[in-house]
């Protein structure tokens, strides 16, 4: 009998293998397709204070090897998360992840402060979508102003939070010791690259936003060296995310050293990928005779 279960602050998974903030909504369509409760955690689309209307359109491009999405982090807002997407997560066995964004301190605050007597396992604050012209961006490049934001909702955080790093840096592990001297319990990346496309035949941007955030198969080689020089710099557990569509590549994130994976992209073009990813950790583990998923994580150096 193989042990798949890990523990991300003291939170105990059935699996390594989550969804990715914005690939899934909350679960509600695709709860139709596949069985939520096999999975190890649903983390939700972004949740901020009050609704945000996202960037006008087009807002999505597809490019070589992945996508790029300029969505902008629409959302209903708080209110309507609480009153209509937490009860419907609530009916399934997996712990539930809320994303949340804000363009001030405050608004990170405000959030956090609500959801604290919610019903919800851990709160994963996006510091680094690339898409938010105010509050995001420039938190997740400033190793002071991750710092503080990660101090900032601490104090009104009960369940543990989990940092979501840019990858859109010149040095990740600055970003990851800042987080980590803030009081963050986990960390979780990458989120997704700055990228661009060009329509040619129109002679315009693909995105009305110009540029959007890169993610798919394309981004996995950035996103594994970045998890190995994040595991290797700080004592945190990492949940390493980028370009996940096979049992192959969730297991070369955790040979890295994440302790958990999450899968985005392939959500969109394989509606089963999380659980593909799952059944295919499980036979890994069955056919190299491995008892316990702990033997896996960072065992590469």
């Amino acid at each position: 009998m193989i042990n798949t279960k890990v523990s991300l602050a003291g939170v105990e998974l059935k699996n390594p293998v989550m969804t990715a903030s914005g690939t899934f909504g909350s679960g509600v369509e695709y709860s139709e397709l596949i069985d939520l409760n096999r999975l190890g955690a649903v983390v939700t689309k972004g949740v901020a204070s009050t609704p945000w209307t996202g960037n006008p359109t087009p807002r999505i491009a597809e490019t070589y090897g992945g996508m790029i999405n300029a969505i902008g982090l629409q959302n209903p807002g708080m209110k309507v998360f609480c009153e209509r997407d937490l009860p419907f997560l609530e009916k399934f066995d997996t712990k539930v992840i809320v994303n949340v964004c804000g363009k001030t301190k405050e608004e990170y605050c405000r959030v956090v402060d609500r959801l604290s007597d919610e019903n919800i396992d851990m709160l994963e604050i996006n510091i680094s979508c690339p898409n938010v012209k105010e509050g995001g961006i420039a938190f997740g490049q400033d190793p002071f102003a991750v710092e503080e934001i990660t101090a900032a909702v601490k104090k009104y955080a009960r369940q543990p939070v989990i940092m979501k790093l840019s990858p859109n840096v010149a040095d990740i592990t600055e970003m990851a010791r800042a987080a980590e001297c803030g009081g963050a319990d986990v960390l979780s990346l990458i989120n997704t690259l700055t990228g661009m496309k060009i329509d040619i035949n129109k002679r315009t941007f693909a995105v009305a936003n110009r540029t959007g955030g890169l993610s798919g198969p394309c981004v996995k080689p950035v996103a594994v060296r970045m998890v190995y020089q994040v595991a290797n710099t700080v004592k945190l557990p990492i949940i390493g995310m980028g370009g996940i569509a096979t049992a192959e590549d969730a297991l070369e994130f955790i040979l890295a050293g994440a302790t958990a994976v999450s899968v985005g992209t392939a959500n969109f073009f394989n509606p089963r990928a999380t659980l593909d990813v799952i059944e295919g950790i499980e036979s890994y583990m069955q056919k190299n005779k491995i008892q316990d998923i702990q033997e896996l994580i960072g065992v590469v150096k």
